[in-house]
């Protein structure tokens, strides 16, 4: 099926006003089935058009009284000719339950056999579930109606009414974009609150009742302030009437905006224990989702390329109001540590592009761009411009947007015009300089007789304005830091100490570099400085620096054991942790030469943690990440050792196993026994990844994850996650060459963002070998293998060439 193009998609917002939209589902069947049926009133200036609906089969169709031939369906389009000025038509369809996580999923839950829907309209996923003009410029208020078993509930984007047993009504909505329509309906535990008017509710599968209400209190708590945050903050309160947050199996996201029913995945209701870092998270991800109620619901896009307008706004505010209005901090030390890393990352592969492209991406390869540039690198932006405009001038922008738009459409050059009205100068520079453009500056500093002079190179000319400080940091603990603007390409600061930070506050979007007397003093200076943030802005730097191959990976390994006994921060502990596993184990250094002294590390560490602390749990899991001390490992799980304070719960249970199965303690009848303890959803998804990393279970998760499209989301992933180790990299070569030829598949049997996640995780990361660039570089000049395949498969080569890269620059030192 070819994807909507943004030619098409302007063609027919021209050409159709849509009235309203009337959708009924019947659910009541037993096979992998439903039933939708659309009834959709739109004007039209022109005499032909085409809906579109993805179904087993085409029931009905209906224009204007008038039946129509349902074979004339091709390729998810079926052609509309003979339109009127105002047009009746009524499309009925049976489609199929998704299992991977677009459209009407379906799952059953293991624990108790309960079965649970819910809709995921996200790019292209609409209409395999209803019938409907799916592109965000064709707004129109919904009314629903569902038919389903007796003991369900149903919820959706308007208020729900049980209007007879097994069936329900939808209040009619606001105008809202088809990508942010959804359904939820099946046994789910529900919980309800208001706060400020507003009503509230909550809800999960059965089996995960214990843990929604134990957090509940937390989340309402959060909700409620962020709800006030957000109606301070914009002139229009929440405009979508009740609120609900359903958390939902087999997601394949965090969460998704959809007005008044946000979804989020469930896994997000943590069974056991939690980090703070882990529970600030959420709290994010909440209070984001809160934010496209104004910013992509209220105002949406009008095409793809603008989806920053939606995502980098929401990734921006979640983070400072979280930071500002609830009880979690942190935030921006995550953002600095997490979310920037990642941007950063994205930034410097092949397949970046500005936070703003030009509209030149279809509705399928515009998926591709969900990543760390149209969320974090487009939120350091705005952090940027926030601060450079002041908030009096960027809020009062942001309003007007909203005020002028509300329940429409808005492109880029709209948003800036208005934030031009509020008294901003400059700003097609500025659009130019950071929107524009992709690639990020490096900042580095050289020192001199009276402090530092910044120099600033950039990938292009755009000569980006850096608004930042500069931190200046002693052994003692003394920090001075000093604001700069800079304009041009250096710039002189009256600032020494031993230790020289460019943008110590985290402010700006650029490559940092140490100049060597800062490297060289950095292990005794990193372990006094107190502010999160700067720790990782010289994190940051250090790990770019070593993917960079100008730094020796060992003189950073060296450095995080010199500063790990004094960080305080979970954040960064398991940020770390995840870029050494990641990257340097088995990457950038020789797995076993570098695990022994990270082990030793991670052991010294949780030895002096406080008992039951966050700093512990997250602690302990890298020890258990890394170890090779499988008696110890079994010790912790039969409860005859472990840390005073630590709870080995059934999530750290998995995660034991997990580990004693690649050191080959562990085999098929230990996981089957663990998972006779933990007979859930969870239980089977951590036993496939168990499962995938058994030296004779390779073939059989390879056979699931390449040819099975039945295999829930999650189950999915975790047997990706579980296959490849740097330990069993004999086991797996024969299938480091299979990848190539056994991926471009997986985009026939799945689709939307769960494609590229697979490809994200499945593909042979360890295998660091010059051979492999060719088969990459053929694959992804293939044209006939879907894009999400042929991205990831190019981030894939750039980490490859990078890692080979770290490994000639320094394997003879």
């Amino acid at each position: 099926m070819r994807a909507l193009t943004v030619e098409e998609a302007r063609q027919r917002a021209a050409d159709l006003s849509l009235r309203s939209y009337e959708v009924s589902f019947d659910l009541t069947g037993e096979g992998d089935t439903f039933v939708a049926s659309s009834r959709i009133r739109f004007g039209a200036t022109s005499a032909t058009t085409w809906v579109d609906v993805k179904p087993e089969q085409l029931i009905s169709v209906f224009l204007n009284g008038q039946s129509l031939d349902p074979s004339a369906l091709d390729g998810g389009r079926y052609p509309l000719t003979d339109l009127q000025a105002e047009n009746d038509l009524v499309v009925t369809a049976e489609l199929k339950y998704s299992a991977d996580g677009e459209g009407l999923v379906r799952s059953v839950d293991a624990a108790d056999g309960r079965v649970y829907t819910y809709g995921m309209s996200s790019l292209e996923s609409a209409p395999r579930y209803f019938p409907c003009f799916d592109q965000p410029d064709l707004k129109a208020p919904y009314t629903v109606t569902v038919k389903c078993p007796e003991d369900w509930i149903v919820l959706g984007n308007g208020a729900a009414t049980r209007t007879a047993p097994g069936e329900w009504t939808l209040a009619e909505t606001k105008p809202l974009s088809t990508y942010f329509v959804t359904l939820v309906a099946g046994p789910y535990h529900q919980l309800r609150s208001e706060h400020d008017g507003i009503p509230l509710g909550m809800a999960c599968r059965q089996s995960l009742r214990e843990y929604l209400d134990r957090d509940a209190e937390d989340l309402f708590r959060t909700t409620g302030e962020a709800f006030d945050a957000y109606h301070q903050l914009f002139r229009a309160r929440y405009p979508f009437g009740e609120y609900w947050q359903v958390f939902v199996p087999d997601f394949n996201l965090g969460a998704m905006e959809n007005p008044g029913c946000v979804t989020f995945t469930d896994g997000l209701l943590y069974r056991g224990q939690a980090t703070e870092a882990e529970r600030s998270t959420r709290a994010r991800i909440v209070v984001h989702e809160m934010a496209h109620m104004w910013f992509g619901d209220l105002v949406t896009m009008k095409w793809w390329n603008d989806m920053w307008l939606n995502e980098s706004f929401a990734e921006y505010m979640a983070h400072r109001v979280t930071e500002d209005a609830t009880s979690y901090g942190g935030n921006w030390t995550d953002f600095a540590f997490v979310r920037k890393w990642w941007g950063l990352q994205t930034d410097q592969s092949s397949s970046t592009h500005p936070v703003a492209p030009d509209s030149l991406k279809d509705a399928r390869q515009s998926l591709d761009d969900f990543d760390g540039i149209s969320y974090a690198k487009g939120a350091a932006v705005l952090k940027q411009l926030a601060k450079y405009l002041g908030d009096d001038v960027f809020l009062k922008g942001v309003n007007a947007h909203l005020e002028a738009h509300e329940y429409g459409n808005a492109d880029l050059y709209e948003f800036v015009a208005k934030l031009t009205e509020a008294g901003a100068h400059g700003l097609d520079g500025w659009v130019d300089q950071w929107l524009r453009t992709a690639g990020a500056d490096t900042i580095t500093v050289e020192r001199t007789d009276t402090g530092v002079v910044l120099h600033r190179k950039s990938p292009d000319e755009s000569r980006r304005l850096h608004k930042l400080s500069v931190g200046g940091y002693a052994a003692d603990g003394a920090v001075s830091l000093v604001d700069v603007e800079l304009t041009n390409d250096s710039v002189e600061v009256a600032l020494g100490n031993d230790v020289v930070v460019p943008d110590a506050g985290d402010d700006t979007w650029a490559k940092i570099r140490l100049d060597p007397a800062s490297l060289e003093a950095l292990p005794r200076v990193l372990p006094t400085i107190a502010d999160s943030t700067t720790r990782a802005v010289i994190w940051n730097s250090i790990r770019d620096a070593v993917a960079d191959a100008e730094l020796d990976p060992r003189q950073a390994l060296a450095l995080f054991r010199a500063a790990l006994p004094a960080e305080d921060s979970d954040i960064a502990v398991g940020s770390l942790i995840r870029w050494l596993e990641d990257r340097v184990l088995g990457g950038y250094l020789d797995y076993e030469t570098a695990r022994g002294p990270i082990a030793e590390a991670l052991s010294n560490k949780l030895a002096t943690t406080e008992p039951g602390s966050s700093l512990q749990l997250i602690t302990a899991r890298g020890v258990v990440a890394t170890t090779d001390d499988a008696q110890l490992l079994q010790s912790w799980l039969d409860g005859s050792a472990g840390p005073d304070g630590l709870v080995i719960d059934q999530d750290l249970r998995w995660s034991i196993t997990l580990r004693l199965v690649r050191l080959g303690a562990f085999g098929a009848d230990e996981i089957d026994a663990e998972l006779g303890r933990d007979k859930s959803t969870e239980g089977v998804n951590h036993a496939a990844r168990c499962r995938a990393a058994l030296p004779d279970g390779k073939e059989a998760a390879w056979a699931r994850i390449m040819t099975d499209p039945s295999i829930g989301v999650q189950e999915l992933l975790a047997a990706a996650e579980g296959f490849w180790h740097p330990m069993q990299s004999g086991v797996t070569a024969p299938y480091v060459e299979r990848f190539f030829a056994d991926i471009p598949r997986t985009g026939e049997i799945r689709a939307g963002m769960v494609v590229s996640l697979t490809v994200r995780r499945i593909a042979p990361r360890y295998a660091i070998d010059p051979a492999l660039i060719a088969p990459a570089e053929a694959l992804i000049g293939n044209a006939d293998v879907v894009s999400g395949i042929r991205r990831q498969t190019a981030d894939f080569l750039d980490d490859l060439r990078r890692t080979l890269a770290v490994r000639q620059a320094f394997s003879g030192r």
